[in-house]
This record gives C-alpha cells, sequence and structure tokens, in this order.
C-alpha cells in the first residue's frame, strides 16, 4: 500500500508560501548528496524529479515525507501514512524538553519550542553578549541577566508586533546554517546578522548536545527536528507576509 498525504492542517498554509520559501525545508528533508540517508523518498518521486525546485508543484509530497519521518516506518506502513506535524512537535518538544501543553494551538507550541532554545542559549552567554542582544532587539531591560533578558523577550512577545518572527528567523537561520552550511536564503537576515551572530555558538552547542545524547533513538532526529524549527519558521513568515523589514 502506498503511504500517502494525510491532510494535515498545520501545514496547509505552506501552499501559499512562494516556491523558494521552501528550499530549506526541502534541502533538510532531502539531505545532501551522499549523506547516505537510508529513509528519504523525497527526491526518488517523479514529481520530484520533474519540477523540482518549483517546489510548490509537488508540496504534497513535502508534507507527506515529513510526516514519514516523524513517524516510525514499520507503523507507517500500517497506517498507510506518517504523523500529523502536530505530533511530530510535540515529540520534538519531548526530545528538547519544552514545557508545553498538547491541548495548545499548534502556534504556541512553536514559540515555546523556540524560547526553550533561546532559553537554554542565554544561559550560557556573557553579560555583554546579553547586553548586545537586548540592543540589538530594543528589549526594554537595564538587567542583563539571562532571566533579565528572557522576561523582556516575552512581554516583547506578548506585546505583538514582530517579535515572534524575529526570534523563528534567529533560531531557524542557525538550525539551518548547522544543517545545511548556509543560512536564510530570505532577505531578513541582515537585519540582525550580529545577534545571530552571538547566538549561533550556544545554539549550535545545544542542538549538537541534543543529537549526540545516547537516548536518542534513530537518525530520525537529525531530520526532524531542523525541520520541525524550519515549518514553525515559516508559519512566522507566512504570518508576516507583507511586513518583512
Amino acid at each position: 500500500e502506498k503511504v500517502a498525504y494525510k491532510f494535515d492542517e498545520d501545514l496547509e498554509f505552506l501552499r501559499e508560501l512562494e516556491s523558494s520559501d521552501l528550499n530549506e525545508l526541502v534541502d533538510i528533508l532531502k539531505g545532501k548528496d551522499g549523506d547516505g540517508r537510508m529513509t528519504e523518498e523525497l527526491s526518488t518521486k517523479d514529481d520530484f524529479k520533474k519540477f523540482y525546485p518549483d517546489h510548490q508543484r509537488y508540496i504534497e509530497l513535502i508534507c507527506e515525507e515529513l510526516q514519514l519521518f516523524g513517524g516510525n516506518t514499520i507503523a507507517n506502513m500500517f497506517r498507510g501514512h506518517g504523523l500529523l506535524y502536530k505530533e511530530i512537535l510535540c515529540d520534538v518538544c519531548d526530545k528538547l524538553k519544552v514545557n508545553y501543553n498538547k491541548s495548545q494551538n499548534t502556534q504556541t507550541i512553536e514559540q515555546g519550542l523556540f524560547m526553550k532554545i533561546l532559553s537554554d542559549s542565554l544561559d550560557k552567554m556573557s553579560e555583554e553578549d546579553l547586553k548586545n542582544i537586548s540592543n540589538e532587539l530594543g528589549l526594554k531591560t537595564t538587567k542583563f541577566t539571562s532571566q533579565a533578558v528572557m522576561g523582556a523577550l516575552q512581554v516583547a512577545i506578548k506585546g505583538g508586533g514582530f517579535m515572534s518572527y524575529k526570534i523563528a528567523v534567529i533560531v531557524a537561520n542557525i538550525i539551518t546554517n548547522i544543517i545545511l552550511g548556509r543560512g536564510l536564503s530570505l532577505a531578513a537576515n541582515a537585519t540582525f546578522t550580529r545577534t545571530i551572530s552571538i547566538f549561533a555558538g550556544p545554539i549550535g552547542w545545544l542542538i549538537m548536545g541534543v543529537w549526540t545524547t545516547a537516548d536518542i533513538a534513530g537518525p530520525a532526529y537529525r531530520v526532524t527536528i531542523p525541520a520541525v524549527i524550519q515549518v514553525a519558521f515559516l508559519r512566522q513568515v507566512y504570518l508576516n507576509k507583507g511586513e518583512e523589514c
């Protein structure tokens, strides 16, 4: 029985994006040439071969591939499909010890994931780094401890506006750099390259640490963690369309 894309309301927004917005997500899923990933199927599909890199022409294959990576191969065969995105997101949050509640909406859980990655990274920073980040992000704080900066970030996010998007850009940029050896192709990066460079070390150590811990079952997390972060970032792109500065 051929495994197929299972309709997933949390991934449908991807249809609204430009094909070029999906470059990194596709590259994360198919892996680099020669990294010998046995499980990847996307690049073997006819529509992929025919239309690549016009990703919108085979968007369901991309979503299906993500769902399959999130599920267990044997279970996928029995179900006839992979896991829905929210289950994969929760799975990644469990691995990264994010404090969340399954009843929260997907965007809130994604926000929690970004905040956890930032919070763990801030703990490893010097006061000077924390000061630079606060200035770059325009945070309202006079104390430069990791707790104070984190508190100011949370206030800024609750205030709405652009902060959630900025945080998504920072985290996704660093993760794609680790995985693909390049930052995001979106122009928005230039605005806070300095913040990204301060976070790069700590977030890099954090993610590498997650991958090397013995309790990680199977290499799928090397795909699902960055892929979920990329989807969460793309949701912010979608929500902020037309706002990018």
